[in-house]
């Protein structure tokens, strides 16, 4: 039965070689003329629950840098998926949650396609083990084997990491751009690994990877410690796009793909199927971040975005979220999706 099973996945992987079917051609840049190039960070953030996010009103401040800048919060976001191979490939396709679907989405193109079509730079800057299928044929660069002094340790990198160079990167990148990172983030069962050792504000930490061998608190401890890392590196990528406002409308997005399970009802990690999945695993933090020279031109009332971040949301707002932000006009845009469209002006 094992190797039937085998077989058939293997065939499945295997056309899924083919070209993917490209999405919105009617896609079209809607730019002003004498409009400021814009450039967009997404952040992917890697196993971070919302119940542990500071600014979600967790006990513990773990995002306190963040908390200091002047961005959006959204508390109710759920997850496509619990494990990456899912939500990281439904994050950035058309049909995403609502109309979910594994092979349609792996046939299909991505929205760094889309907006690569329309000539917008896209660079995928990696931390873990790849892109999932969504940069093929794109700008990708991989910090997995890296040897950058300063960031990577024993064998992986800190995900400081992902700003390293990044000037030089985006120098290459004239005109409108996106830029994703992507995390390791909160990566179990080593969360202890995530972080150096300054960020070692919760302790004792759990410093194993069988977590069977800590308490419970010790776990939280130093998975906790993960996202106050996590918090100055987004925070961090922040300071940086402040440095490229002066030729950009910059903006950011920090997405987490999953959640984790750190012991309730039993259950570590991640993982469990959707149907059946607890809430730790599928509830993550997102939170906004747009430069004021981008707030103006897109006419974006701050306070109206605020009042509604509570709102419930799927990983579905990313890909119109991201259309709106780089003005592209097609009708897979769904401007109920889009976190800005309710507060824009004119």
């Amino acid at each position: 039965g094992n190797w039937i099973v085998a077989l058939g996945k293997a065939l499945r992987e295997k056309r899924g070689d083919a070209p993917r079917a490209p999405i919105a051609t009617d896609a079209r840049l809607a730019r002003p003329a004498g409009a400021r190039p814009r450039l967009l960070v997404i952040v992917v953030g890697e196993t971070v629950r919302a119940a542990n996010w500071g600014l979600n009103g967790y006990a513990r401040q773990t995002t306190p840098r963040l908390a200091a800048l002047d961005g959006v919060n959204y508390p109710d976001v759920e997850a496509c998926g619990t494990n990456t191979e899912v939500s990281l490939p439904c994050m950035f396709s058309r049909q995403g949650l609502h109309d979910y679907d594994r092979d349609a989405i792996r046939g299909s193109e991505s929205l760094l396609h889309l907006l690569d079509h329309l000539g917008i730079h896209t660079l995928w800057r990696d931390n873990q083990t790849g892109c999932k299928g969504i940069c093929d044929g794109l700008a990708f660069e991989s910090f997995l084997d890296a040897r950058v002094p300063g960031y990577c340790e024993g064998g992986r990198c800190f995900d400081g990491v992902l700003l390293h160079e990044l000037d030089a990167a985006v120098a290459r990148m004239p005109g409108d751009a996106v830029v994703v990172l992507h995390m390791l983030g909160n990566h179990g069962p080593s969360y202890y690994a995530r972080y150096p050792e300054a960020f070692q504000r919760f302790t004792p930490a759990c410093e194993v990877d069988e977590l069977g061998d800590c308490e419970r608190a010790t776990i939280v401890n130093a998975y906790d410690n993960a996202i106050l890392y996590t918090d100055t590196v987004v925070a961090d990528a922040v300071g940086w796009l402040e440095q490229q406002s002066t030729a950009r409308d910059t903006a950011l997005i920090y997405l987490s793909d999953h959640g984790e399970s750190l012991g309730e009802s039993g259950l570590y990690l991640h993982g469990v199927p959707r149907m059946i999945a607890p809430e730790e695993q599928l509830k993550v933090p997102m939170w906004l971040w747009l430069s004021p020279a981008l707030r103006e031109a897109e006419g974006i009332d701050l306070g109206c975005l605020r009042e509604r971040a509570s709102e419930p949301r799927t990983h579905d707002v990313l890909f119109s979220t991201v259309l709106g932000l780089m003005r592209v006009e097609t009708r897979a845009r769904d401007p109920a999706l889009d976190l800005l469209a309710p507060c824009r002006g004119g």
